[in-house]
């Protein structure tokens, strides 16, 4: 291997003495040159940007792909330079999954039929929710990751830059130091016999010194000037990642206007048979037409109880002398209506049942509210 053994010696050398510098500046041993504060300020907001887009950037894929196999695998495929193998998205597998077995149960069958039609939509959600997660990865994914792995990189190095020059210009300037404080030394106390020649090498000894600090200076400057340019440029950065935050709304607002869109027409189809197939006729879709997929009064609820059914009145129930029991909430859950109770996941409440309720519920309390709960929200606890 070929080598500079004296450039190996020079450079470990020199990193030695940053290294002993740096840390006398931290005991407060050595002087440190400050950075304005206009600087800091600049700093402060990159190291600010960066930690920010990066959470930002890692909990989008995992919004956009929750599978972390997938994900270490695509990173690998990347890293490879090697194209990502097509993979189908969740809705499609499902999809293909009920039209399989809506050949083997009969497609004549009511829910073969049904099958087929829920399927044929399942497969359509995948398509959209691939084509959502296409045109998401290019234009808010692939900006994010090019600033980590582009412009902060560059920062970064730059940065360092100019760490390493401040060390140097205040080693220089600890040198002169030195240097005119010995000069000032042998000037109060000559030596008649020794004055001239040792008064000449501290005087030649003070020159080279601040002959040094203006070439560390001259290249302080300079590399500040350069940092400062591109941390200036983080403003650049916030303009395009807005443009880009912006476009991953667009998305999502185009795919989950198609989801409700796609999701409508199975209703209705679902309605308008529920007399052949037996469906319920909770399925049925508002006569009066669709309005806004963003309206939340236009989405009808698969399931709604029914008047006579929506007797029993939460505020009248009582708890049982015995029979109730602790109970862990599983998941978030929000109350449908007043006679419900909303949950917050990993919190305990009690439960208890009464007579003549669905099975599928309970009466929960915690502390003076109380609610009807779903028994598939819980983890009861003996």
């Amino acid at each position: 291997m070929d080598f500079n053994v004296r450039k190996l010696a020079t450079d470990a050398g020199i990193f030695f003495s940053r290294a002993v510098q740096f840390t006398e500046e931290k005991l407060g041993q050595a002087e440190k040159t400050e950075l304005d504060t206009h600087f800091e300020s600049l700093l402060s907001r990159a190291d600010c940007t960066k930690n920010w887009t990066e959470k930002i950037y890692r909990q989008t894929e995992v919004l956009l792909q929750p599978n972390p196999g997938a994900r270490i695998e695509e990173f690998l495929y990347e890293k490879l330079d090697r194209k990502i193998p097509p993979r189908a998205t969740n809705g499609e597998i499902l999809g293909q999954f009920m039209l399989e077995a809506a050949k083997e149960f009969g497609p004549g069958t009511p829910y073969g039929s049904t099958l087929i039609k829920v399927g044929d939509c399942q497969r359509t959600l995948g398509g959209a929710q691939r084509d959502f997660l296409q045109t998401s990865s290019i234009s808010f994914l692939t900006p994010l990751r090019n600033f980590l792995e582009g412009d902060w990189r560059t920062i970064s190095k730059e940065r360092r830059l100019l760490e390493n020059r401040r060390l140097d210009l205040d080693a220089c300037k600890a040198r002169l130091k030195k240097a005119k404080a010995s000069e000032a030394k042998a000037a109060a106390a000559p030596d008649f016999q020794e004055t001239r020649p040792r008064n000449y090498v501290l005087s030649a000894s003070a020159s080279a010194a601040d002959h040094e600090l203006r070439v560390a200076q001259t290249e302080f400057d300079r590399q500040a000037e350069v940092t400062r340019l591109l941390l200036e440029g983080i403003n650049s950065t916030h303009v395009n990642h807005l443009r880009c935050l912006c476009e991953f709304v667009e998305a999502q607002t185009v795919y989950y206007n198609q989801c409700h869109k796609y999701m409508q027409e199975l209703q209705r189809e679902l309605g308008s048979s529920s007399g052949d197939i037996g469906c319920p006729d909770s399925l049925e879709v508002n006569a009066h037409g669709v309005g806004s997929p963003t309206d939340p009064s236009t989405v009808l609820p698969l399931s709604s109880p029914s008047p006579d059914t929506d007797t029993l009145q939460i505020e009248e129930v009582q708890p049982p002398a015995s029979g109730t029991r602790k109970a862990k909430v599983l998941y978030a859950y929000y109350a449908g209506d007043s006679s419900e109770l909303s949950l917050m996941a990993d919190e305990l409440i009690t439960v208890y049942t009464v007579p003549g309720m669905d099975s599928d519920w309970l009466i929960g309390e915690r502390g003076n509210q109380k609610g009807k709960v779903p028994v598939t929200y819980l983890e009861l606890l003996s």
